[in-house]
């Protein structure tokens, strides 16, 4: 059964504020110099350096976009999780991965 534009949100918001809670407290705990924007569907990321990673809802696909200066990636909620759309990959450790390779920081979260 096709996803409804409501649940699509739902799962979304959820995703970015865990996203949001976890990306923070692990920020807060190293001291590191990120500072995190939600407005409206889209999260946005500024490191140090002045690179960004902005994630944002893609709500006719019903997906989650990623951009980071490494390319762009979507993501397609399936069975249960969101996962890339090209290789499967799970969005939060995806996130992770993403935010030490773009500035160095390493969450554990």
């Amino acid at each position: 059964m096709a996803m409804t534009d409501t649940e699509f949100h739902r799962l979304a918001d959820e995703m970015f504020g865990e996203i949001d809670n976890a990306v923070e407290r692990a920020i807060d705990e190293q001291d590191a110099d990120v500072d995190i924007d939600a407005s409206g569907n889209v999260l946005q990321l500024s490191f140090e350096d002045g690179s960004q990673i902005v994630i944002n809802k893609q709500e006719p696909l019903h997906e989650i976009w990623i951009a980071t200066k490494f390319g762009g990636f979507h993501f397609n909620y399936t069975d249960g999780k969101w996962l890339d759309t090209r290789n499967s990959l799970e969005f939060m450790p995806f996130v992770i991965d993403s935010i030490k390779k773009q500035s160095g920081i390493e969450l554990d979260i």
